[in-house]
């Protein structure tokens, strides 16, 4: 058995692993198994509003929700900082449900976000990776993580198993509100679950180019990440694990914002990682990808540098880039699962370029928790 010098590195490795704890959870015999998920209509609110409140890398997972349950299920979802609803009042007129999402459970801005939902009588749900923790506890419902203890500070595979949950969370909801047939949720579940054994396929070479990327731009003053839809929450995901592991400056954005402002920054300093991964079923995603190619195409012709996420042997795409890593081809709602893994080992192996004690950043804590 390979030993890990870091534990960041090791809980990357153990995402599969981790993955199918999480979905032996939840999926009993290719469907959503009966007993964890019954009951869970207590959370749902009856107009279909959703409010989600996270922090760091639980938001850039809420904000994958957003349109995972807008996209299958039909609900209006809004995500926030869970610091700032926690201090908004008791003047907002809607009673939405409140997901809170958490790693420990017990970060104290989100704690204190789903009690300001409970003090004015809202349903909530907890997604944590302790099933005992205060959240877990509080909440009107709990949908707890298989992803085992994380030691890192960096998260890793929390961040995939709460991808997991939320897509789970998505066909529940489809299939209880009659979005997705049962053959339709039944085929998404099978997609899933053999996600785990494609993701440990891919995982050497990612590591191995990953690296080597690391030593290729360790120079780099700043990077720009980024992504369309619901590859957006990816690209934040990717620039906040490079900031917190590196202490290499780093933003994500929309794809399309680039040249409202950012794209004055691109140099040889400055790299592009876009996420140009694409569902060739879905024509939105192939529109998006239409798009991503301009914008590369472009960014080619400006002389920037450009690291890609794409599929799998998409030669368009790494024509017009100075770097390109490939993932195997998944629908478009779980192609965020797999894209993230080689952006956490960008992120490792920056950390030792700049001699960062990974698992251990300044200034930073495992759970966010107010003394005092």
């Amino acid at each position: 058995m390979r030993e890990f010098v870091h534990a960041m590195l090791r809980e990357i490795h153990e995402q599969p692993e981790a993955i199918r704890r999480t979905l032996d959870m939840y999926v009993e015999g290719g469907r959503l198994h009966e007993q964890r998920w019954s009951g869970l209509e207590v959370w749902s609110s009856a107009d279909g509003e959703v409010l989600i409140a996270a922090s760091g890398s639980s938001r850039h997972s809420g904000l994958y929700a957003e349109v995972v349950l807008e996209d299958l299920c039909g609900l209006a979802v809004d995500v926030e900082y869970a610091s700032e609803y926690s201090c908004r009042g008791n003047e907002e007129s809607r009673r939405p449900s409140v997901i809170v999402i958490s790693q420990s459970g017990e970060t104290s801005d989100t704690l204190a976000a789903l009690r300001e939902a409970q003090g004015r009588g809202q349903r909530t749900l907890a997604i944590t990776n302790v099933a005992d923790s205060s959240m877990a506890r509080e909440a009107t419902a709990s949908l707890p993580l298989g992803a085992g203890r994380e030691l890192a500070i960096p998260a890793t595979k929390s961040f995939t198993c709460q991808l997991t949950v939320l897509y789970l969370l998505a066909l529940y909801e489809a299939k209880r509100r009659n979005s997705l047939s049962d053959a339709e949720i039944e085929a998404r579940l099978e997609e899933l679950n053999r996600l785990p054994g494609q993701m440990e396929a891919e995982l050497a070479a990612w590591e191995t180019q990953m690296d080597e990327l690391a030593k290729k731009y360790r120079h780099a003053s700043t990077f720009l990440y980024l992504g369309r839809g619901v590859h957006y929450p990816i690209a934040r995901e990717g620039a906040l694990k490079l900031k917190e592991a590196s202490y290499v400056h780093a933003e994500g954005y929309p794809s399309g914002e680039l040249k409202h402002g950012p794209n004055a920054l691109v140099s040889d300093r400055v790299p592009v990682v876009i996420l140009a991964t694409v569902d060739r079923t879905l024509a939105a995603s192939q529109g998006r990808y239409e798009k991503t190619l301009q914008l590369l195409a472009d960014l080619k012709a400006q002389g920037a540098t450009v690291i890609a996420i794409a599929n799998a042997g998409d030669a368009e795409v790494a024509g017009l880039v100075s770097d390109c890593v490939f993932v195997e081809p998944l629908s478009e709602h779980l192609l965020p699962i797999a894209e993230v893994v080689p952006l956490q080992l960008f992120s490792y192996f920056m950390a030792l370029e700049h001699g960062v004690d990974v698992d251990r950043p300044r200034n930073l804590a495992k759970a966010v928790i107010e003394v005092g």
